[in-house]
């Protein structure tokens, strides 16, 4: 009977916060502004495109051999950048020479450049095509690069040697990725398609973003929400009511239901966003313009984690707010655990943009796993495709088992917070919470 009665307890509170949260107008303002920067992050990859017909790409070409890298590097530009009869040109590309492959996928890394070309020589006399990118090479640009390299190895088969004229073979091209393997060049390396690729980053900010703000947002919800109980002395009835328990557990259902809610009025605007901006993009860049391949790389197990990072996630964080806030006498006060509280998730938040960048730096894979960073930084892995199912597994494992020990902890400070009135809330106070609640 005591199990139906917490229960009941819990589901009454958790019906207060989601009604007094849909119906106001803050919930009403921060939806569309939410859905008005989803759908802006959205469209970037059509506005990409667009401003990449006006951009010059930068491309390293590397090779060992003396004077091959010049020689490929001459032609690309003679075959690639068209020239006009007024006597200027269209130039798409600026070739730069190199000699060392790997400080060469460092630069494209750095973003010093959209790519960098490999030339390998062959065992039969031919040339074979290796272009290192990051996401920052287009498909159309790729295509033309391909284009390129084929003259490059017709033009170096016909200068051969009569004697050394091999049956011409067409030169492999292969679009790669940049970060594979690391700084030093180890480990396999993958073929990637740079339009999936950057769709699969643009999908990756969307999503990480919309975490980040809604986690601190509705974090804010339930502390000062908890502060405006305190604050007019109704804290005193519920308590009375309800236990700690079931007030701390039903302001974290209620707003996080409230808040899944608000995430899907704001997902939808920004697919509907994704899926126009195929047909636009085809409209205004041609036919296989790639400009939808956003949508591509929204996959359902993609959604399937952000929703199950999101849950854990807001679980976490609003148990840390709605204990915090228990101890705080004034709304004035809140500004006070603001920028404490929201230190962690903006910690997340930055190995989190590196992973989507395709790092899989040590601390960028630590990251991932620890419960306070792994609803951004596991999320992004994903996103690009960078995590294995064992890692995920184990992240939202770590995340499983954090949940019920945060939330009880906080439990032991609300109950003992929310009756203590005109003290600052130190570390000692809370320490002092945790303690003797």
């Amino acid at each position: 009977m005591s199990r139906l009665a917490a229960f009941r307890g819990i589901r009454l509170v958790a019906m207060r916060e989601l009604v007094e949260r849909v119906r106001s107008r803050a919930f009403l303002f921060s939806t569309l502004l939410l859905a008005g920067l989803a759908v802006v992050v959205a469209l970037i990859p059509l506005g990409v495109r667009l401003f990449d017909r006006a951009t010059i790409s930068r491309i390293a070409v590397v090779s060992a051999e003396p004077g091959l890298a010049a020689y490929a590097a001459g032609t690309l530009d003679q075959y690639l950048n068209v020239r006009l009869e007024a006597g200027g040109s269209t130039r798409q590309f600026t070739f730069q020479t190199a000699t060392d492959e790997v400080a060469a996928r460092n630069e494209v890394l750095a973003g010093h450049f959209s790519a960098a070309i490999s030339l390998v020589r062959t065992p039969a006399h031919g040339l074979d095509f290796r272009v290192y990118s990051s996401g920052g090479l287009g498909t159309d640009r790729a295509q033309l690069l391909q284009v390129g390299a084929f003259a490059v190895g017709i033009l170096d088969w016909t200068a051969s040697q009569p004697s050394t004229i091999s049956p011409f073979v067409q030169p492999a091209f292969e679009v790669l990725d940049a970060s594979t393997g690391g700084a030093s060049g180890a480990g396999a390396m993958v073929a990637v398609d740079a339009a999936d690729y950057a769709g699969r980053r643009i999908v990756g900010i969307v999503l990480v973003v919309l975490s980040f703000l809604t986690l601190v947002f509705y974090g804010m919800w339930v502390a000062s929400g908890v502060v405006a109980e305190k604050t007019s002395r109704v804290m005193e009835l519920l308590i009375s009511a309800a236990t700690a328990q079931d007030l701390v557990i039903g302001k974290i259902v209620g707003i996080g239901i409230a808040g899944l809610v608000q995430v899907l009025f704001v997902l939808a605007p920004a697919l509907i966003a994704l899926i126009g901006s195929g047909a636009i993009g085809d409209a205004m860049l041609g036919p296989g313009s790639g400009a939808s391949a956003s949508l591509s790389a929204l996959s359902p197990t993609l959604l399937g984690a952000f929703l199950v990072y999101f849950v854990l996630g807001f679980a976490l964080y609003a148990a840390l707010y709605a204990a915090a806030a228990s101890l705080l006498s004034r709304a004035e006060d809140l500004q006070i655990i603001a920028l404490p509280l929201s230190i962690p998730a903006v910690a997340g938040y930055f190995p989190a943009v590196l992973a989507l960048s395709g790092g899989s730096a040590w601390f960028i894979r630590v990251a991932s796993f620890v419960p306070f960073w792994s609803p951004f930084v596991m999320l992004s892995r994903i996103a690009v495709g960078r995590a294995e199912p064992w890692e995920v597994a184990v992240s939202m494992l770590l995340l499983v088992v954090t949940v019920p020990v945060v939330t009880l902890l906080a439990i032991r400070v609300y109950r003992a917070g929310v009756l203590m009135y005109g003290q600052p809330p130190t570390l000692r106070l809370y320490w002092r919470a945790i303690r003797g609640g």
